[in-house]
């Protein structure tokens, strides 16, 4: 019994050539790939180091705000304390 070729030697180097060329592609891919995560990275921690920057920035106004509504009452107060009242005309 005859051993029958199944594939051509010509065939199989041609084959091996393809696996070649695809496993050099898909290594290019995955280079560019990692490259383009890296910058995607480097874009994410910017942009969360200037999120941080405006959230301490809006804390600090909210701040001031509120220490300026303390202070516009506190005034207020003095005002009325050192108001001249007529105690013959009603509270209110």
């Amino acid at each position: 019994m005859r051993k029958r070729v199944l594939y051509s030697q010509q065939y199989i180097e041609g084959y091996r050539n393809a696996l070649a060329e695809a496993r050099s592609d898909l290594q290019e891919m995955h280079a560019k790939h990692l490259h383009e995560h890296a910058i995607l990275r480097r874009e994410l921690d910017q942009c969360r180091a200037e999120l941080g920057e405006l959230k301490t920035t809006v804390l600090a106004r909210q701040h001031a705000e509120s220490e300026l509504a303390t202070l516009y009452r506190e005034r207020e107060l003095a005002r009325a304390q050192a108001a001249v009242r007529d105690p013959m005309l009603p509270l209110q």
